[in-house]
């Protein structure tokens, strides 16, 4: 596989697609308290999953919220955060519920929500939450809410070449036309010199071509066979906070060695036969 390729293949599928994490599969409502029409719940949730989970392959969270008026709130107030009690549901207010053994097998708090102030609903007095969740380990390729990843993708080295010296205050003004740090302004026997001093910084925004003056000593290209001669190539990798970006780069290069491994191993069985 080619280097070029290898990168698409972990941007476009590994990273995105092929290794699990944990999330909420399906949802139990045992009650309706919002006030909604029962039908309009039911259809909205109709999807909701027959297998009944065990605690090998299932995590079980209790989510039960009421919003009630704050009786010791200022007559004259109209803040909701004075008013009311519990209308904000977050995702601390959810509780694990252990499966089996699992009790004795995870300590206590060792289970919960990767981030306890994600805002999940709110709500008003006389409205409640009552929901019992089934959370499973899946992969992104099965569904877009087991993906750990936001965005991933990369793009080319920029190659920045300067055709000609640039001097004194051409050499500033050469320096604001590109990102912070694309272009460095040195003092040279008392004159100012602009050189290149990181393209990676450059974010291709072809400012200095809006310069009469500076746009005939600029050429700006991309570095097309970077990936046979240095590798160089910029991946960014956002998370959804389920693991950090570093961990998910590592896990989907681990995913693609073994890929690349099977493949091998299935020629050489073809030679063999």
């Amino acid at each position: 596989m080619a280097a070029a390729q290898a990168v698409e293949e972990m941007r476009t599928r590994v990273v995105l697609g092929e290794f699990g994490v944990r999330n909420v599969h399906t949802t139990d409502f045992p009650g309706n308290y919002s006030g909604y029409d029962d039908a309009w719940d039911q259809d909205r949730f109709e999807k909701v999953g027959d297998e009944e989970g065990t605690e090998i392959d299932t995590l079980q969270f209790r989510l039960q919220v009421r919003c009630t008026r704050n009786p010791h709130a200022a007559k004259d107030s109209s803040d909701p955060n004075e008013l009311y009690v519990n209308h904000k549901v977050y995702t601390r207010h959810m509780t694990w519920v252990p499966l089996g053994n699992q009790a004795d097998l995870f300590p206590e708090g060792t289970i919960r929500p990767v981030h306890d102030d994600i805002l999940i609903a709110q709500l008003r007095p006389g409205q409640e939450i009552d929901l019992l969740m089934h959370c499973v380990k899946g992969i992104g390729k099965d569904h877009a809410k087991f993906s750990p990843v936001a965005t991933a993708s990369y793009r080319l080295l920029p190659d920045i070449t300067l055709l000609e010296p640039v001097e004194g205050e051409a050499a500033v003004e050469l320096s604001r036309c590109f990102s912070p740090g694309v272009i460095e302004v040195q003092e040279i026997q008392g004159k100012k010199v602009a050189r290149v001093a990181n393209p990676r910084l450059d974010t291709f925004s072809r400012e200095v071509f809006r310069n009469e003056k500076l746009k005939k000593v600029v050429r700006l290209a991309r570095v097309r066979d970077h990936y046979i001669c240095e590798f160089q190539v910029e991946v960014s990798v956002e998370s959804t906070g389920v693991l950090p970006p570093d961990v998910l780069v590592s896990e989907a290069i681990k995913v693609l060695m073994g890929k690349c491994r099977r493949f091998l191993d299935e020629l050489d069985a073809v030679q063999m036969d």
